[in-house]
């Protein structure tokens, strides 16, 4: 009983960050704070919805392994991959261009 509401209290606040991520992506003027919100949100949004699932799965160990090695690719290649797009969009766009400038 513990275990499924904590689980539910993690996919409850995955649910939050993603819906977060998906208000800044809408709302954000360029790409870069677009990209800074997605690439946050999404990764902790991510995460929490593993870890909550970890909770409903009954205690086997080797699919509890599987998802956290899941989350620790997330958490290293989510971050990377918004910083290679960044830097495309820097140096493509020029220092003006993304900062919302004319």
């Amino acid at each position: 009983m513990i275990a499924t509401v904590i689980g539910i209290a993690f996919l409850l606040g995955g649910l939050f960050f993603f819906t977060a991520g998906t208000v800044g992506l809408l709302r954000f003027p360029d790409a870069l704070t677009r990209m800074h919100a997605t690439t946050k949100c999404d990764t902790l949004g991510a995460g929490m919805v593993l870890v909550g699932l970890m909770f409903f799965e009954g205690g086997s160990m080797y699919l509890v392994l599987k998802v956290v090695l899941l989350i620790v690719f997330l958490w290293v290649t989510a971050p990377a991959a918004a910083h290679y797009m960044a830097r495309a969009v820097y140096r493509t766009q020029g220092r003006d261009k993304h900062a919302g400038g004319d």
